[in-house]
């Protein structure tokens, strides 16, 4: 996933709007399998569904909602450090935009005794904050390139639209795909 001309909303109301969209596909998803198919390992054909580092590396439904639990987190420690005065990079040292796979790869081995009710309830509760933080921000703030300088020359949507409707996509395409290849 690498920031580059978002092409999601352009206002508030609809960035909010496909936000919780995605949000709630995600959910329905997930609750339209059994508990006992939400533990279940993927099947061992997942990880040559495509040739992204994902496929091999998410083995479970917990694998992916621990991912985008640290998104999520990633979003709200940056937006707080920059609001704090603090400026730096998006991705925490020493990755980039070129390395962010291996970061992906290292947060899932540090996920790897999580349980998934650990993973729901955490994914939940960073998404309420990062609803919260978009919905006490102005369109201007948001959508404007270079409105706070720790962003940079981008705009905070863009982050914001990474970590939330591009990833719930994402998830949403991941699950379907593994949910057919289970039929």
């Amino acid at each position: 996933m690498i920031l580059v001309n978002m092409r999601g909303p352009t206002n508030l109301k609809d960035f909010l709007r496909q936000a919780e969209a995605g949000w709630m596909e995600l959910w329905s998803v997930i609750d339209g399998q059994s508990p006992e198919e939400q533990e279940k390992p993927f099947p061992e054909g997942v990880a040559t569904l495509g040739k992204e580092k994902h496929w091999a590396r998410d083995r479970n439904l917990r694998d992916v909602l621990v991912h985008l639990y640290a998104w999520h987190r990633l979003l709200l420690d940056w937006v707080e450090a920059g609001r704090g005065g603090v400026a730096r990079p998006f991705l925490p040292a020493p990755y980039n935009w070129r390395t962010y796979p291996e970061m992906n790869r290292v947060i899932w081995e540090q996920n790897q005794a999580t349980s998934l009710s650990e993973a729901k309830t955490n994914l939940r509760q960073s998404h309420a904050e990062v609803m919260l933080l978009l919905g006490g921000l102005t369109e201007e703030e948001l959508f404007s390139r270079g409105f706070f300088s720790w962003v940079g020359k981008t705009a905070l949507s863009d982050y914001c639209y990474a970590s939330t409707t591009a990833h719930y996509r994402w998830a949403v395409m991941k699950l379907r795909r593994v949910g057919r290849l289970v039929r």
